[in-house]
């Protein structure tokens, strides 16, 4: 499974229920990351999306701990063992955990790829991602040239769990 994520340099990820900063080409990228493809999302990560509705052009799957929680076009489960059954159906590489904080969480250890926009920069935040440069299971296998948005610096990172790449 991928995990795809922005971070700053704190591996912050949000702050008050947003994103730290909307940058166009990281949309751009996340678009062709998981069109076509499935993307696992907490409830309140969707009510981020346009208009609280699930993302076009995918298999939404929503993990929420609310069981009476409903959700058009998308599959809601209300568990990780749940969670973890349903996606037996998919290919483990067109499965991406798109957030947010809790969701992460709990699926990082199920996690073989990162795909890690990382932002040279340092927010105001209540919401962070793992760390996976000081955790020696994760290491870097790519990365972009550096870009640039206005003023703010990013670049593409893509991280692999050691143990994956020694199967």
């Amino acid at each position: 499974m991928n995990i795809i994520v922005a971070v700053d340099n704190n591996w912050a990820i949000g702050h008050r229920d947003k994103l730290l900063v909307s940058i166009p080409n990281d949309m751009k990228h996340f678009r062709e990351e998981t069109t076509g493809k499935v993307v696992v999302l907490g409830r309140k990560t969707l009510q981020t999306f346009p208009q609280g509705l699930p993302l076009k052009g995918r298999t939404n799957i929503i993990l929420s701990r609310d069981k009476k929680f409903t959700c058009k076009d998308a599959i809601v489960v209300s568990s990780v063992e749940e969670l973890l059954e349903r996606l037996k159906e998919y290919p483990t590489e067109d499965i991406y955990i798109v957030g947010g904080e809790s969701v992460y969480r709990q699926l990082l250890p199920y996690c073989d790829v990162a795909h890690v926009t990382k932002i040279d920069r340092k927010y105001e935040a209540d919401r962070y991602f793992p760390n996976l440069d000081e955790d020696e299971d994760w290491e870097i296998t790519a990365d972009s040239d550096e870009q640039t948005y206005f003023d703010i610096a990013y670049e593409f990172l893509k991280y692999e769990r050691k143990s994956s790449r020694q199967r």
